[in-house]
């Protein structure tokens, strides 16, 4: 027995294939409309804990200075 070509939704009968073509146009649609720009230097992961990724976070939790240890 094959898999049908059709699906049903809301009592309506879709073509699948015609359905993965329409979504792949969208996505190539959504591509060109939205270019991938190069990065202007080496994107680098910041290893720091998420406290001191901040300005913020650095001045509620400074860990510099730890006096209390």
């Amino acid at each position: 027995m094959s898999l049908p070509d059709t699906i049903v939704i809301d009592g309506h009968a879709y073509s699948w294939r015609h359905l993965c073509d329409l979504r792949h146009q969208q996505v190539e649609a959504w591509k060109a409309a939205h270019p991938r720009q190069l990065a202007l230097f080496a994107v680098i992961d910041d290893a720091r804990p998420a406290a001191e990724r901040t300005a913020a976070g650095r001045y509620c939790e400074p860990s510099l200075l730890d006096w209390g240890t």
